[in-house]
């Protein structure tokens, strides 16, 4: 029997776990023209091997579930954070293009199955406590990303070698991960419960939640990749100024992240994404009339505010949605990375054969989507419908 405390202890522990994972992602983005100059590969071929990254994950997260009734969540989760940890020295070993993109598919397929272990457990979290938490941890993710980049950008500054830094910084947060998963859930299969197929299409249930997520990912990744180079070219703004405008747009993202829950338990997932579109729609309409920087770096602000939520709530929604939670998690992951994946392709293509100005159009568009189609996102509300008294916590009830 576990009390309300271990539960919040479960939380906070839960929460590490996506710090760490985020803080491997900002290691490695800084560094990646120092892999480029090492692998000696110009643009596009940089571009071709990042997107074994998507191509990764996509092909293994559908294991994570397997995984995690194999070993038992805890164990399961404890090994694949420890992996992708690891799993950042790769790139950094590569000396071309084949070995970069064989680098790449293993660190993409350990962050993917380290993401969907991690997202099943912070929904069975937020089902013991009663309330949204999905958003907050999200949100740590975000704040282990800045830490991880502002880490990886004073090694830049100081001319530090990749693979002393990505070492070090693996060794570091392996021991991080691993200590965390001491104190996650740990949830064991019962003795009838039949084992999740190694590799299953996606439900029906978790496609529909997908498709709202995809919006949501499309926006963040051209936000994320554009925004600079929109302020740039399309509004003349200093290169400090451009560059601020990306920075500012992930701050805003990860303080709306930590902030979200309250939101969420306050006003439901529906009418919180609905909203969250509604500003996103804002947002862009901002960036493309934009005709001086302040007001394209507010658009992307806003439009960072309203998207924020929407990929953790996804996540809630398809962890609350059936039996399998692992499963539909990872079929919801793979369609946002996949648009994680198109959209700066999708975005240079369009603006290559008109202009950055209609490609924000496209997106904004797509933030459309947010408030039309959140009502798949009920399942997540009915899963955290209500927050529960110490004694319900204590009861460790059926898994999600």
């Amino acid at each position: 029997m576990e009390d309300l405390s271990e539960v919040r202890r479960a939380r906070y522990a839960v929460a590490a776990v996506f710090a760490v994972h985020g803080a491997v992602t900002g290691s490695f983005a800084t560094r990646v023209p120092w892999v480029q100059d090492h692998a000696s590969l110009g643009t596009g071929r940089l571009g071709f091997a990042l997107a074994f990254t998507a191509l990764g994950a996509s092909c293994a997260m559908p294991l994570a579930g397997r995984i995690s009734h194999r070993f038992g969540s805890r164990n399961a989760l404890r090994g694949l954070i420890a992996l992708w940890t690891l799993s950042l020295v790769l790139p950094s070993l590569a000396p071309n293009l084949a070995t970069l993109c064989l680098a790449m598919f293993v660190y993409g397929a350990c962050a993917g199955m380290a993401d969907v272990a991690m997202n099943a457990l912070g929904v069975e979290v937020e089902r013991r406590l009663g309330k949204s938490v999905m958003s907050g941890l999200h949100g740590m993710w975000s704040a282990g990303a800045l830490v991880g980049s502002a880490a990886g950008t004073l090694a830049a500054h100081l001319g530090a070698d990749a693979r002393t830094h990505f070492l070090l910084a693996s060794a570091v947060l392996t021991v991080l991960g691993v200590l965390f998963c001491a104190w996650v859930p740990d949830i064991q299969p019962t003795e009838d419960e039949e084992p999740p197929p190694r590799f299953a299409l996606p439900p029906r249930s978790a496609l529909l939640i997908g498709m709202v997520g995809f919006c949501a990912v499309f926006a963040e990744g051209a936000s994320l990749d554009w925004s600079a180079v929109f302020l740039r070219d399309r509004l003349d703004s200093s290169a400090a100024l451009a560059a601020a405008s990306t920075t500012a747009f992930m701050l805003t993202m990860a303080v709306a992240r930590i902030a979200g829950d309250a939101v969420v338990n306050r006003f439901g997932a529906v009418r919180t994404v609905r909203a969250g579109g509604v500003l996103a729609v804002l947002g862009g309409l901002l960036v493309v009339l934009a005709g001086e920087p302040p007001v394209a770096m507010g658009g992307f602000a806003l439009m960072g505010f309203g998207i924020a939520v929407v990929v953790p709530l996804c996540f809630a929604a398809a962890g609350h949605a059936g039996p399998h939670p692992s499963q539909a998690i990872a079929g919801v992951a793979t369609i946002t990375y996949t648009s994680g994946l198109v959209a700066p392709s999708l975005i240079g293509g369009v603006a290559q054969a008109t202009s950055l100005v209609v490609s924000f159009g496209v997106v904004t568009v797509l933030a459309c989507g947010l408030t039309v189609c959140a009502g798949v996102l009920r399942s997540a509300e009915r899963g955290v419908g209500r927050e529960v008294s110490p004694r319900a916590a204590a009861a460790p009830g059926p898994r999600p």
